[in-house]
């Protein structure tokens, strides 16, 4: 069937903050698949506020989402804190759900999230969009052919700026709302990245600390040391307290060649004389303007998302998939809390 004579699928949006106007760019974007019935909000002016397609309609009660039928699939676009809630309402309403990293303010409280959509039958996607960009799906594909043999050594430099302003916002860096700081908002897409392309870490031993930069309660520097199954050997390293920001990068060898993926571009050589690139340079909001960045990778991991419901199929960026970032970040934080390397290797 032509994609014009299939039905337009009705969604809704839970959360209109800042973070959410990537998604309300993508669901433009997609209009011709998509469209917007509910916008749900805590703010009445807010939502009053906002520029909405026609027959789109606002309210600050999930109830009136829940009990729509026509609703296929929600956006939940609130902070961490409220997201298991809100999607044990929503799964059990038979409703698909996209959820805004993190998935939860802790481990546990996502396995529960991932548990209830999957006992509920219904997909649990998340928007950890960096594994959607060209340069990443391009060094993905390349590292999981084999042709650049086994991982030899990695690592990952998140190394952005966040001003105090930024974490004067009320519950922003606590451990209530965020569940943390640079590892739980910022580092978690490029992190999510890296176990994508390198595999799970069976150990790691970090450190972490609160710069005299910011005063707040989560941590905004971390330096970490991953040891991989197979003996190669990774390092992390992020922060929020480098002025002025700078592009993330993650760094790669293996036996038979090197890639780095730096600023949405992707440069690989092998041994065998090949020289790769993909990708263009792009922003990331690792400066004070935190939206400073493309939505497009937004919009493909909600098209995808949209692609699986219809085809009854796994998303990319699945719920489950994202229990690994979480596990490594829980790692990292008891690591350094204890002083003592901490095993990563067990099943999401």
């Amino acid at each position: 069937m032509s994609k014009d004579r299939v039905p337009k699928m009705r969604v809704a949006v839970v959360g209109a903050g800042l973070a959410s106007a990537p998604h309300f760019q993508s669901l433009q974007d997609l209009q011709a698949e998509l469209e917007l019935a509910w916008v749900i909000g805590r703010n009445a002016e807010r939502l009053a506020a906002l520029n909405l397609p026609a027959g789109a309609r606002t309210s600050t009660r999930l109830e009136d989402l829940l009990d729509d039928p026509t609703v296929q699939a929600v956006l939940v676009l609130t902070p961490p804190n409220t997201h298991l809630e809100i999607v044990r309402r929503v799964a059990g309403a038979g409703k698909h759900v996209l959820v805004e990293k993190p998935l939860e303010v802790s481990l546990d409280k996502a396995r529960q999230m991932v548990d209830i959509c999957e006992h509920s039958g219904v997909k649990l996607a998340v928007m950890l969009q960096h594994r959607m960009r060209d340069a990443a799906r391009a060094l993905a594909q390349l590292v999981h052919s084999g042709d650049m043999g086994s991982l030899v050594g990695a690592s990952a430099s998140i190394r952005w700026w966040r001003p105090q302003s930024y974490y004067d916002e009320p519950g922003r860096g606590t451990l209530a709302r965020d569940g943390g700081g640079v590892l739980m908002t910022q580092a978690i897409h490029t992190l999510d990245l890296l176990l994508c392309l390198t595999g799970m870490p069976e150990q790691v031993s970090a450190m972490a600390g609160t710069s005299a930069v910011h005063h707040m309660e989560c941590e905004d520097t971390v330096a970490a040391a991953l040891h991989y199954p197979n003996g190669a050997i990774g390092s992390i390293d992020a922060t929020t307290a480098a002025y002025p920001g700078f592009p993330e990068r993650i760094a790669l060898q293996f036996t038979q060649g090197s890639a780095t993926l730096e600023a949405g571009e992707f440069h690989a050589e092998l041994l065998d004389g090949r020289k790769i690139h993909a990708g263009q340079k792009q922003a990331s909001g690792s400066g004070a303007n935190l939206m400073a960045f493309d939505h497009h990778a937004h919009c493909a991991v909600l098209q995808d998302f949209v692609t699986a419901i219809r085809s009854d199929a796994e998303p990319a960026v699945s719920g489950r998939s994202a229990l690994q970032v979480h596990q490594l970040i829980a790692a990292m934080m008891r690591s350094a809390g204890s002083g003592a390397a901490v095993l990563t290797l067990t099943q999401p």
